[in-house]
């Protein structure tokens, strides 16, 4: 009865972190204007579904706003810090597939490509996730892209005025009222492609 009471008020703190995480993020973004470069270019591809999104861990946040309601899967770590981001993308719409490039990653990886497969949705990757080392793709995203045929659209983004902590990814805030401006570009990955190119591609891109 004990652990049954635990579970269940551990079930609501984190149902309650989804939901604050998700209206603090929208709380924030919706104060901001937010110029999309590059978007164009990619709408028909990110209208068809059949698109990996990949964004660096330390710009996080802005990704997860722009891609809400759009019932992607994204593959998350299984700590504490995952968590927190399992919940609120939950809340945003998406699928989480717990797992990280050191802990349950290949099957991880595995029940994400199936899924892709079977529902035709679009992926979210953190490539450097989830301890890094930072802005340096791990191999997980040009497997899925292989895998999927897939192309990957990184996202980036920049403002006027940001605060940059001092946590392994240099996590980027921006202040409320600002303009954001995020980055969107194009990088084909097919089934052929070799997988050193793909990260060295994705790194400077």
């Amino acid at each position: 009865m004990r652990v049954k009471q635990k579970n269940r008020i551990s079930d609501i703190k984190w149902n309650l972190v989804g939901i604050f995480g998700k209206l603090l993020i929208d709380l924030l973004f919706n104060t901001m204007k937010i110029e999309k470069e590059g978007f164009e270019k990619v709408k028909p591809i990110i209208s068809s579904g059949k698109v990996i999104f990949a964004v660096w861990h330390s710009r996080m946040l802005l990704f997860a706003y722009l891609c809400k309601g759009l019932n992607g899967t994204a593959m998350v770590s299984r700590s504490k810090d995952g968590e927190i981001a399992a919940r609120i993308i939950q809340r945003q719409g998406h699928e989480a597939v717990r797992g990280s490039t050191r802990k349950g990653g290949i099957h991880a990886l595995s029940r994400l490509i199936k899924k892709v497969k079977e529902k035709n949705k679009p992926c979210l990757i953190v490539p450097d996730g989830p301890q890094g080392p930072r802005c340096k793709v791990q191999p997980g995203i040009i497997i899925l892209a292989k895998k999927t045929g897939y192309p990957i659209v990184p996202i980036s983004y920049s403002a006027r005025k940001i605060k940059i902590f001092a946590s392994w990814d240099r996590l980027f805030f921006l202040f409320p009222s600002r303009n954001a401006e995020p980055y969107m570009g194009i990088l084909c990955m097919f089934p052929k492609c070799r997988r050193k190119r793909g990260e060295k591609a994705l790194n400077t891109a």
